[in-house]
């Protein structure tokens, strides 16, 4: 199919003749799917048909929204799930277990990181960290032979930017796959494979939905792994039952996904579908209004530090105009002096809503040091970018001249 990514969002993956004409597939409100006959659901189970057998597995609905996000990807397959949080823990689980050593930036959302820090440690996966821009730290971390590399596109909320191509080479090298956190640039800035990620995870609570109306996630395989090589035994399992080439998703749907149960709702899914189709649209304005707020508030000349990919001055600017382009997300920072002046400033926006979310339609704001942050180290804090006096912003897809007064309103009087 050669249309381009907005055709590709509105009609892709769609199937009318499978749903009596419906050009959007309907919520399949059912737990389980009945048989014609023992012999039916024998081979449902033994995986000789693709035929439904219950929602925690797989569900028409959630399908239909995997096939769409998996074509704008342009992977191999995905695996929808309940939240962000409930993807990046299944792909984990699918690549590594315990005693093994997965490699990890240090620069995470503060949700990542007490997964890899604090739970997965529990369950003996032990987490190397390393700095997306320090080569030698890879290899050393590379050296220790970890199940995968994972790492943020841009990370939130330092906004620092991967060279994500760069990084898989090395990787790949060393014969580990790199599992990339998608999340703040969506397939529509650049898909996965493009960047030479073997696995893409999205919060798609974010931008995907972009209305702030659903909880998912989303875990593709972009197809370029050779998992018949993997020696991770539930993954040589699934290549000697299922072929080399899907062993990586057939692990994520049979092993992990159906014996936890993080599974995506089929009402969730509708959603999300839904968010699909507007995701160019959206995405193109959250990323012109971030950068025309950035470029305001950078020349106020008042101390306000601004932190933003799509500034010449960020130190990531460079890497990012190389794999994106001109767009650079719609997520920024703001550093205003003090943890009193940020909560004031907060306090005195009047558009922005002040909320534990990002990739909505409405400008969100949020003090990561006193909420997501709270309970790290100092160290962790550093590493993630955050401190006392960090406001975070999710640029929203509102009148960008509105956006801007509003902040230097209350910058004004703060």
């Amino acid at each position: 199919m050669g249309w381009d990514f907005e055709t590709r969002a509105v009609h892709g993956g769609l199937h009318p003749e499978r749903n009596a004409g419906a050009t959007v597939t309907p919520i399949y409100a059912t737990g389980a799917f009945e048989f014609a006959d023992a012999e039916g659901i024998e081979d449902a189970f033994a995986g000789r048909s693709g035929a439904h057998i219950y929602s925690r597995i797989s569900n028409p609905t959630v399908g239909s929204f995997e096939e769409r996000l998996c074509e704008l990807e342009q992977g191999l397959g995905a695996v929808a799930t309940s939240s962000g949080m409930a993807a990046v823990l299944s792909a984990v689980l699918a690549l590594a277990g315990a005693g093994d050593v997965v490699a990890v930036s240090r620069s995470l959302f503060s949700g990542t990181l007490a997964l890899f820090d604090s739970l997965l440690a529990r369950l003996g996966i032990r987490p190397a960290f390393f700095s997306v821009d320090d080569e030698q730290e890879l290899d050393d971390v590379l050296a220790a032979q970890p199940r995968l590399v994972f790492v943020e596109a841009i990370g939130n909320p330092r906004l620092d930017v991967a060279d994500v191509p760069a990084l898989a080479a090395r990787a790949h090298a060393a014969g580990v796959p790199v599992v990339l956190d998608a999340t703040l640039t969506t397939p529509w800035i650049a898909t996965g494979k493009s960047l030479g990620a073997d696995i893409v995870v999205h919060s798609t609570t974010k931008y995907i939905t972009g209305g702030g109306t659903a909880v998912g996630g989303v875990i593709v395989d972009t197809g370029q792994f050779g998992w018949g090589a993997a020696t991770f035994e539930p993954i040589v399992e699934a290549a000697r039952k299922y072929g080399g080439r899907f062993a990586f998703l057939a692990t994520l749907r049979k092993t992990v996904l159906q014996n936890t149960g993080a599974c995506a709702s089929p009402f969730s899914a509708f959603l999300q579908s839904g968010g699909l189709e507007t995701l160019a649209l959206r995405m193109e304005r959250h990323c012109a209004n971030a950068l025309a707020l950035s470029l305001a508030l950078d020349a106020r000349g008042d101390g306000t530090v601004v932190n933003y990919p799509g500034l010449p001055g960020s130190p990531w600017h460079g890497t990012a105009r190389k794999l994106y382009g001109e767009w650079y997300g719609g997520l920024l920072t703001i550093k205003v002096g003090s943890r009193d002046r940020a909560f004031e400033v907060i306090n005195r926006l009047s558009l922005a809503k002040r909320l534990a979310n990002l990739g909505d339609a409405r400008t969100l704001v949020i003090h990561p040091a006193s909420t997501m942050y709270r309970d790290c180290t100092g160290e962790q804090r550093e590493h993630a970018g955050v401190s006392d006096d960090l406001i975070r912003i999710s640029v929203g897809i509102e009148s960008a001249r509105d956006i801007v007064a509003d902040f230097r309103n209350a910058l004004d009087s703060a």
